[in-house]
C-alpha cells in the first residue's frame, strides 16, 4: 500500500464479523465431513453438496442481516445485479476446495472477504478440519493463527503450483523447479504461498472471485500478488466474476512466472 493510500474505515468492525461467520460456517461444515454426500453437479463440472449449501446459506442470513447494505456474491447463490450498485460487497465461497471436501481430505476453508472499488478490504479463510485460521486487513498484515506472514526470497529450486502445462513451462526458466501434488482449493493454494509453504502457484482460466478475494489480500498483505497474463492485479465485484490464467507468488518470481503466461497463451 502508498503511504498515500487512507485505508477504508470500519475494517476492524468488518474483520470481527467475517471471521467469526466463518469460523461457524466451518464448524457447520464439519458437521457433514466424513460422511456420505449427496451431490449434485453444476454447469462446469463442478460439484456442490449439501453442506456447501447449508454453510451459504448461514453466512447469507448472518452477514447480511449485519450489513444490510453490502452486495454479496457467493458460489451458491444465484447472482443478481443488485450488488453492482453497493459501496462493498461480500464475497464468499462457502467450501473452497469442495472436490477435496468429498474425498475427506483437509484442504478446504470457508473463504470470506469484503470488496469495495475492485480491491479487497478484509478476508479471512476458515480451515477446520486442517486446524488453521488465516485472516487479512488492508494495510495492517496477513496472519496465520496469529502469527504475521511475510514472504521471503525463495532457494534455486522453488516449489511451483498448479497445471501441469503451466508448471511444465516453468521448468525453461527454473530448472531444479519442484512441483507441487495438486490441491483442490485454490484458496487454500494461494494461502500456502502468503505461509510461505510453496513458492508460487499458477491459475487456470475460469477461476471466480470467490475463488480469490480472501486469498489474494493474504497474499498481498504478506508481500506477495496475483498477475494477470497482462502484468495485472484482478479486480473483484465487476459484472464477470471469472477471471483467466493467473500467477500468485511474491515478487522474486511474479514477473518471471507472469510471462511464462503471454507464453503460453500467445
Amino acid at each position: 500500500m502508498q503511504a498515500t493510500d487512507v485505508v477504508p474505515s470500519g475494517l476492524e468492525a468488518d474483520l470481527e464479523l467475517i471471521a467469526e461467520a466463518a469460523r461457524a460456517g466451518g464448524e457447520i461444515a464439519m458437521g457433514h465431513f466424513g460422511r456420505k454426500h449427496e451431490i449434485r453437479m453444476k454447469p462446469g463440472d463442478s460439484p456442490v453438496t449439501q453442506a456447501d449449501i447449508a454453510v451459504d446459506t448461514y453466512l447469507r442470513e448472518t452477514l447480511r442481516r449485519a450489513r444490510p447494505d453490502y452486495g454479496w456474491l457467493s458460489e451458491e447463490t444465484v447472482d443478481t445485479p443488485h450488488r453492482l450498485g453497493t459501496q462493498r460487497l461480500f464475497v464468499v465461497d462457502p467450501i473452497d476446495g469442495t472436490r477435496a471436501f468429498i474425498d475427506n481430505r483437509e484442504t478446504w476453508c470457508v473463504s470470506i472477504a469484503v470488496v469495495e472499488a475492485g480491491r479487497p478490504l478484509v478476508g479471512v479463510l476458515a480451515c477446520p478440519a486442517i486446524g488453521e485460521f488465516y485472516s487479512a486487513t488492508l494495510g495492517s498484515g496477513s496472519f496465520l493463527d496469529g502469527r504475521r506472514l511475510a514472504l521471503q526470497e525463495p532457494g534455486l529450486s522453488p516449489a511451483i503450483a498448479g497445471p501441469k502445462p503451466m508448471v511444465d513451462a516453468a521448468r525453461a526458466e527454473f530448472p531444479a523447479l519442484r512441483t507441487v501434488p495438486y490441491i483442490p482449493s485454490l484458496a487454500y493454494r494461494v494461502a500456502m504461498v502468503a505461509a510461505g509453504r510453496i513458492d508460487a502457484t499458477f491459475v487456470k482460466p475460469k477461476a471466480h472471485d470467490w475463488d480469490l478475494a480472501a486469498a489474494d489480500l493474504l497474499l498481498s498483505e504478506a508481500g506477495g500478488g496475483i498477475l494477470s497474463r497482462t502484468g495485472l492485479s484482478p479486480s473483484y465485484g465487476g459484472v464477470n466474476p471469472q477471471h483467466g490464467s493467473l500467477v500468485a507468488g511474491g515478487p522474486y518470481l511474479l514477473d518471471r512466472l507472469s510471462d511464462i503466461l503471454i507464453r503460453q497463451e500467445a
